[in-house]
């Protein structure tokens, strides 16, 4: 598999949390060794009981506790949408090798929008990364979901 696969299966997990009415994002984290998918995660922040449940931290979460460990050194993360500030710090702490997305935020990314956390002197970790993987399909998605809930907020 090839980084456009594991953004596609990334892309998957946006749909289902589409399907719940969350923000259209996903994550999977993936062991390159292998070329498994050890964890993959959408977006539950919006209905769940914690707005920091972005769909990175829950795939972290899960590729953690899958693999009895609190790092995942050498794993790799696959998001559609830049991480935030948030995720940024919580993908350095983990020790993620390599941070793929998609689609840029211009306002609440953080990895090449905004405060560029990975620049940051006292940041201790920094990925690599990778960015603009099916840019246009993670990008659609979140599109078209906030227009939605636009003309929803209109017609009221």
């Amino acid at each position: 598999m090839n980084c456009y696969d594991y953004m596609k299966i990334a892309l998957k997990q946006a749909e289902k949390a589409l399907e719940k009415d969350e923000v259209p994002v996903g994550a999977v984290v993936v062991d390159p060794v292998s070329g498994k998918v050890v964890a993959r995660a959408g977006n539950c922040g919006e209905h769940g009981k914690e707005a920091f449940a972005h769909a990175e931290m829950e795939a972290m979460r899960k590729a953690c506790k899958k693999l009895g460990t609190n790092r995942l050194y050498g794993m790799e993360l696959y998001v559609t949408l830049e991480p935030c500030t948030m995720c940024a710090a919580a993908i350095s702490m983990m020790r993620i090798s390599k941070l793929c997305f998609g689609a840029k935020d211009e306002k609440g990314g953080a990895v090449v929008s905004g405060v560029r956390f990975f620049e940051a002197a006292t940041c201790h970790h920094r990925p690599k990364v990778e960015n603009g993987i099916l840019e246009e399909e993670c990008s659609q998605i979140l599109k078209d979901f906030f227009k939605s809930k636009r003309q929803k907020n209109c017609r009221k």
